[in-house]
């Protein structure tokens, strides 16, 4: 992931406490392998989060910051300019939201094929190191494990202008929800997508097209650990679910089959599905063999399509498959 450019900026309370105050940095960050480290990190924490999805609104709503973005883009402003300007207008935005300073890290970097601009608020933390001396000493540390405000920017996306694309993201944890509001305000971004909502439609899509398929126990696990596989990655990438993608993963024998099931049932859903990690770990299979009976089934589907009596332990299926039916009403009718 090259870092193509990157700056730090402080924020920090001010004598009367009541306001922040940003110390900007005079020139972008020189390249070192140390600050390509920590925008590596600061992604890889990142990416896994809940987020919110949208696209920089226009009229009333809109922000300066996408002009800002424009002008660095098109070279009328530098780096350093765009950013101080961005962290004095957060700074505003979080007086009565952020009791403690931080560092504000920016970074323009390339992931994959694409161009992106990040910031992040980082908070520092006490830890132990060891000097020259070989004593233990107090040591400053980036606490990365805290991350509760930052941003993402899919700037070729953004520049391509492709309709109803979704570049840009923002930590949308429950704990940070004030937060998260004044990062909306500072972006100038209509949220459009609801991961966890998305995500648990692609599933119930998902679960349907198997169902319809009639595909038997070892071909079901396997699209399964297909879609979560590739979920899963993309998630850990920070990057969407693209439907066609997950359709050849899928079926590699029918590579558009599970796309156009989704399109000709009409689910709702979008091209690109920001993956929200939570749901994705709800979608996990029960199994288990014995005495001559193999039950497996999706976990999320205890609790409406599959009921477990604790006390008397037993499963109760409400819907039975459509091969199985068949045969047990063959079985009926035959004695």
């Amino acid at each position: 992931m090259p870092v193509l450019q990157s700056i730090v900026h402080r924020l920090e309370p001010g004598s009367d406490s009541d306001r922040l105050v940003v110390s900007a940095a005079s020139e972008v960050h020189p390249e070192s392998t140390v600050m390509a480290e920590l925008v590596a990190a600061i992604s890889d924490a990142y990416n896994p989060k809940p987020k919110g999805w949208g696209a920089f609104a226009e009229g009333e709503s809109a922000s300066p910051l996408a002009g800002w973005l424009s002008a660095y883009l098109d070279a009328e402003r530098d780096f350093a300019d765009i950013t101080r300007a961005i962290a004095e207008r957060l700074a505003g935005l979080l007086e009565d939201r952020l009791s403690v300073g931080g560092y504000l890290v920016f970074d323009h970097s390339r992931r994959g094929e694409a161009d992106s601009i990040s910031l992040a608020l980082v908070q520092q933390r006490q830890g132990i190191g060891i000097d020259a001396e070989q004593r233990a000493v107090p040591a400053a540390q980036l606490n990365l494990g805290q991350l509760t405000l930052a941003a993402r920017i899919n700037v070729s996306q953004w520049r391509s202008d492709s309709p109803g694309a979704q570049y840009v993201s923002f930590l949308k944890d429950r704990g940070g929800k004030k937060l998260a509001e004044s990062l909306v305000e500072l972006l100038g971004v209509e949220e459009s997508i609801d991961a966890p909502s998305e995500t648990r439609t692609l599933l119930k899509a998902f679960s349907d097209y198997v169902e319809q398929g009639d595909f038997d126990e070892t071909a079901s696990r396997e699209k399964t650990d297909a879609l979560v596989d590739y979920a899963s990655e993309q998630l850990s990438r920070g990057e969407p679910i693209t439907l066609d993608e997950l359709s050849a993963l899928v079926d590699e024998q029918q590579p558009k089959a599970f796309y156009e099931h989704i399109r000709h049932a009409d689910y709702g859903l979008a091209a690109e599905i920001p993956p929200d990690k939570r749901t994705l770990n709800q979608f996990r299979r029960f199994t288990g063999r014995a005495a001559g009976v193999s039950i497996s089934f999706d976990s999320h589907l205890l609790g409406s399509s599959v009921e477990y009596d604790e006390a008397r332990e037993r499963l109760i299926i409400k819907t039975l498959p459509s091969q199985l039916r068949d045969q047990l009403q063959q079985r009926q009718k035959g004695t």
